[in-house]
């Protein structure tokens, strides 16, 4: 079997690992770090402690905090002209999904001095990256561990850059940083890191037994975890096996890729402003149904290692019970779980199964099962 597995070099898991921040930049003979994060993560006090690591470890630190959720091209470029009025010679991610994509894109386009729109597209950045380390404070989008960084143009539209160079030199994995997060973003984050493990087992291209073991690992983690935190938020042994679940599914996912899960939810995204992982979770359903007749082995398989203490007689039995648990647990975690629930009418099914078949046909060619304008509608509805 042929196959390519790219990696982040280091990953550093240690609860409290923030602290410590300003060492692991010093390892990369870094001197003046932007820290890019969000409001929120700001008004948290990670980014002060951070920047408190990192002066304690000489090194200058400037704070972009105006990272926004889907990173409109606009902001990430005003990021990028605030690292090099800075100097910066190294960037740090502190966040979800968004502040991590937005520092990888800054940090090609500040060592680059490439146009941000010029590196849309696979492999089209043209040289290195300034050091990069990538500190996730959700346990969902395994960003940390990706090439992949996803920007919103000016007419809303997902652009992605796809390049290895976007990859860090490290990602910390501190469990300490997601006890606070909310009911509701954990369990959207956890449900998204699901779906990137389901979707790497069943991808019919670049699948292979790393990935696939990682993204086995990962589903177990986060599948028996998750309840654990919803029932105990403070449980920092859960949360540190939910974050390295989520990890090891972005490793899992971005050799592997995802399929029409992610390739539907992008609408709901772009036109109805619901949450990535919440989005993943309500088609989830419906397209593993509609996948069955080619993925019923894989799911059972998937199934059977998630709920070990479950008698399924068959493996249709199985797949169908994996796909009855992610329903379960979308609804367990009280977010809402019907598309109609987050602001979706009949009437916009036609333009959202267009763009998908139109606009995303890099991950339909991923799904293991052909998927028509048609067929996109009608899980549409199911979901609705």
């Amino acid at each position: 079997m042929d196959f390519n597995f790219l990696s982040t070099p280091r990953i550093v898991c240690e609860s409290g690992g923030l602290g410590r921040i300003g060492s692991l930049m010093q390892d990369l003979s870094c001197t003046r770090a932007l820290v890019v994060t969000d409001p929120g993560i700001l008004a948290c006090g990670f980014a002060d402690e951070a920047a408190a690591s990192l002066w304690a470890a000489g090194i200058e630190v400037e704070i972009f905090h105006k990272v926004k959720a889907d990173p409109p091209i606009a902001v990430v470029e005003a990021a990028v002209e605030v690292a090099r009025a800075f100097g910066a010679d190294g960037i740090i991610g502190l966040g979800g999904g968004s502040s991590l994509d937005t520092a990888k894109v800054i940090a090609a386009a500040v060592a680059n001095d490439q146009p941000i729109t010029d590196m849309i597209g696979i492999n089209q950045v043209t040289d290195k990256r300034l050091p990069l380390i990538q500190v996730p404070t959700t346990a969902g989008t395994g960003s940390e561990v990706t090439w992949v960084s996803v920007l919103t143009s000016e007419s809303h539209e997902k652009k992605a850059v796809y390049a290895p160079q976007l990859l860090p030199d490290v990602a910390l994995l501190d469990a300490k940083l997601t006890l606070g997060m909310p009911r509701h973003i954990t369990a959207a984050t956890a449900l998204d890191a699901m779906v990137h493990a389901i979707e790497a087992v069943t991808s019919r291209t670049r699948k292979n037994p790393i990935s696939d073991g990682m993204a086995d690992k990962a589903l177990v983690l986060l599948g028996q975890n998750l309840p654990i935190v919803m029932e105990t938020p403070s449980d920092l042994s859960a949360r540190e096996a939910m974050l390295l679940g989520a990890t090891l599914a972005g490793m899992a996912f971005i050799n592997a890729s995802v399929g029409a899960i992610h390739a539907l939810s992008y609408p709901l995204g772009t036109g109805f402003k619901v949450p990535h992982g919440h989005a993943n979770a309500l088609v989830a359903g419906p397209v593993m149904r509609f996948n069955m007749p080619v993925a019923e082995a894989e799911y059972a398989r998937l199934s059977r290692l998630l709920l070990p203490s479950r008698p399924f007689n068959s493996d249709a039995a199985a797949a169908h019970g994996l796909i009855d648990e992610m329903e379960r647990m979308l609804v367990e975690s009280g977010l809402e779980s019907r598309l109609s629930g987050v602001g979706v009418t009949e009437a916009a099914i036609p333009g959202m199964a267009n763009e998908v078949v139109t606009g995303i046909t890099r991950l339909l060619e991923t799904n293991p099962r052909d998927m028509t304008a048609e067929d996109v509608s009608r899980l549409y509805q199911e979901a609705l």
